[in-house]
Protein backbone atom coordinates (compact mmCIF):
# COMPACT_ATOMS: atom_id res chain seq x y z
CA UNK A 1 0.00 0.00 0.00
CA UNK A 2 0.97 3.73 -0.71
CA UNK A 3 0.35 4.35 3.06
CA UNK A 4 3.01 1.78 4.33
CA UNK A 5 6.27 3.14 5.26
CA UNK A 6 9.51 1.25 3.22
CA UNK A 7 11.44 -1.47 5.84
CA UNK A 8 14.46 1.02 6.74
CA UNK A 9 18.10 1.02 8.19
CA UNK A 10 21.62 2.15 7.72
CA UNK A 11 23.93 -0.92 6.53
CA UNK A 12 21.27 -3.77 7.12
CA UNK A 13 21.15 -5.21 2.98
CA UNK A 14 20.98 -8.49 4.05
CA UNK A 15 20.23 -10.09 1.09
CA UNK A 16 22.78 -10.83 -2.22
CA UNK A 17 21.57 -8.57 -5.13
CA UNK A 18 22.12 -10.71 -8.13
CA UNK A 19 22.80 -6.88 -10.23
CA UNK A 20 23.27 -3.56 -9.30
CA UNK A 21 21.94 -0.41 -10.60
CA UNK A 22 23.64 2.77 -10.00
CA UNK A 23 21.20 5.44 -10.93
CA UNK A 24 22.86 8.17 -8.47
CA UNK A 25 22.82 11.59 -10.31
CA UNK A 26 19.96 10.69 -12.09
CA UNK A 27 16.20 12.24 -11.28
CA UNK A 28 12.48 11.34 -11.51
CA UNK A 29 11.12 9.84 -13.77
CA UNK A 30 14.79 8.05 -14.71
CA UNK A 31 15.65 5.67 -11.87
CA UNK A 32 12.78 4.34 -12.03
CA UNK A 33 13.04 3.51 -15.60
CA UNK A 34 16.25 1.83 -15.77
CA UNK A 35 15.02 -0.05 -12.68
CA UNK A 36 11.91 -1.14 -15.07
CA UNK A 37 13.86 -2.11 -18.08
CA UNK A 38 16.66 -4.18 -15.44
CA UNK A 39 14.36 -6.03 -14.00
CA UNK A 40 12.68 -7.11 -17.34
CA UNK A 41 15.54 -8.45 -18.18
CA UNK A 42 15.96 -10.35 -15.02
CA UNK A 43 14.56 -13.85 -13.86
CA UNK A 44 12.07 -14.13 -11.41
CA UNK A 45 12.66 -14.01 -8.26
CA UNK A 46 15.91 -12.56 -8.08
CA UNK A 47 17.20 -9.37 -6.83
CA UNK A 48 18.02 -5.99 -8.27
CA UNK A 49 20.15 -3.09 -5.53
CA UNK A 50 19.32 0.20 -6.89
CA UNK A 51 21.21 3.19 -5.65
CA UNK A 52 19.84 6.49 -6.23
CA UNK A 53 20.13 10.10 -5.35
CA UNK A 54 16.90 11.74 -5.56
CA UNK A 55 14.96 12.71 -3.37
CA UNK A 56 11.68 11.48 -5.46
CA UNK A 57 12.57 8.00 -4.88
CA UNK A 58 11.46 6.49 -1.74
CA UNK A 59 8.25 7.35 -2.92
CA UNK A 60 8.63 6.84 -6.38
CA UNK A 61 10.48 3.36 -5.97
CA UNK A 62 7.50 1.75 -4.10
CA UNK A 63 5.03 3.06 -6.29
CA UNK A 64 6.42 1.27 -9.13
CA UNK A 65 6.99 -1.69 -7.21
CA UNK A 66 3.23 -2.05 -5.96
CA UNK A 67 2.12 -1.41 -9.32
CA UNK A 68 4.15 -3.93 -11.04
CA UNK A 69 4.14 -6.67 -8.70
CA UNK A 70 7.77 -6.67 -7.63
CA UNK A 71 8.74 -6.57 -3.80
CA UNK A 72 11.05 -4.54 -2.10
CA UNK A 73 12.94 -6.58 0.49
CA UNK A 74 14.83 -3.87 2.07
CA UNK A 75 15.12 0.39 1.57
CA UNK A 76 17.85 2.48 3.52
CA UNK A 77 16.24 5.89 2.93
CA UNK A 78 17.39 7.84 5.96
CA UNK A 79 20.06 9.63 3.86
CA UNK A 80 21.19 9.43 0.14
CA UNK A 81 22.42 7.26 -1.71
CA UNK A 82 19.49 5.54 -1.03
CA UNK A 83 19.29 1.69 -1.91
CA UNK A 84 16.28 -0.40 -2.68
CA UNK A 85 16.52 -4.11 -2.67
CA UNK A 86 13.58 -5.29 -5.62
CA UNK A 87 12.62 -8.92 -6.12
CA UNK A 88 11.53 -9.41 -9.24
CA UNK A 89 8.00 -10.04 -9.53
CA UNK A 90 7.37 -14.26 -10.50
CA UNK A 91 5.06 -12.81 -13.83
CA UNK A 92 5.60 -10.52 -16.14
CA UNK A 93 4.50 -7.02 -15.60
Amino acid sequence: MLGMPLPEGRGTMGGAATETLDATGLRCPLPVLRARRRLRGMAPGTLLEVLTDDPASPIDMRFFCETEGHGIVEAETTEPPYRFLIERACAAP
